[in-house]
């Protein structure tokens, strides 16, 4: 089923289990467990990745060993509650914005389209990994290193978006698309009167162009007042990722602090982000 949930992975990031044709259904089709079970892993993989920036850091006398292993732990299990909390929390908003603009789509396909979008956001996410595992590695400065995992998950969560907001256009349109066909001519043979021709419907060839997962098909564009919609959610959708990770922090671990799963409730994301700019500039 693992196996089948990567292939089917792969299909969606090259555009082929999102086609018009493939959800001619009215729903990305995957297997959603597994789906579930390969999404944690991808996000414990970043986790892993980032963790890393513990045990290669100096360890000061008020922190042991142990703290550096515990911090690579805490970041394997808060990287896949970061993104399912978050879904848990914005789906309901997405459902009611979806049928606000007059989408057709039920509870069940949204659910798949957003473990969907998950799924890329993740699979971006850990392909980044090692690029953060090197930087972890190659550099003490925790300031850099919190604002370098900040950007990471900026990109990986923009082009996450991005594949939702264009399958959504793309699954709003099923009940009116028609996969395209030509007519073609067969040639005078013996079953066939001389003088008269038939037609039959071509099939789409292996080497026909399939829509990338995030390109935008023609004659698909979302109207004004829809794109607006969906932008605000996307908006809410940030907003409530950037804070769960404040929540769930720390994620690398303080090299000054003793480690702890959870800090106490103080600040919020973007004026520790502003702190933690003006340190690194500063320096």
């Amino acid at each position: 089923m693992i196996g089948k949930s990567f292939q089917a992975l792969d299909r969606i990031l090259r555009g082929e289990g999102t086609s018009p044709e493939a959800i001619q259904s009215g729903e990305i089709q995957f297997p959603l467990a597994g789906f579930c079970v390969v999404g944690i892993a991808l996000a414990m993989v970043y986790g892993f990745c980032m963790g890393m920036f513990s045990l290669f850091r100096d360890v000061s006398p008020s922190i042991g060993h142990r703290d550096q292993y515990l911090q690579v732990l805490a970041a394997m299990v808060k990287v896949p509650a970061l993104f399912f909390l978050t879904l848990l929390i914005t789906t309901p908003s997405l459902y009611v914005f979806n049928a606000l603009v007059g989408s057709r789509l039920r509870a069940r396909a949204m659910m798949r389209l957003l473990m969907a979008a998950m799924g890329v956001n993740l699979a971006v996410l850990a392909s980044l990994g090692p690029i953060v595992a090197f930087f972890s590695v190659s550099t003490p400065s925790y300031d850099f290193m919190l604002l370098f995992n900040v950007a990471v998950f900026g990109i990986s969560g923009m082009l996450g978006l991005l594949f939702l907001i264009q399958t959504l256009n793309r699954l709003s349109s099923t009940n009116t698309f028609t996969a395209p066909t030509e007519l073609s001519p067969v040639g005078d043979d013996e079953s066939t009167p001389q003088g008269s021709h038939s037609t039959e419907l071509t099939e789409p060839t292996e080497h026909s162009t399939t829509p990338a997962a995030i390109d935008t098909i023609p004659g698909q564009v979302m109207g004004q007042h829809v794109k607006l919609v969906f932008r605000c959610w996307v908006l809410l959708y940030g907003l409530v990722g950037a804070q769960m990770g404040w929540v769930l922090r720390p994620f690398l671990g303080n090299p000054e602090l003793p480690f702890t799963w959870f800090r106490g409730r103080q600040s919020n994301f973007f004026e520790a982000v502003l702190h933690t700019l003006g340190r690194l500039i500063g320096h």
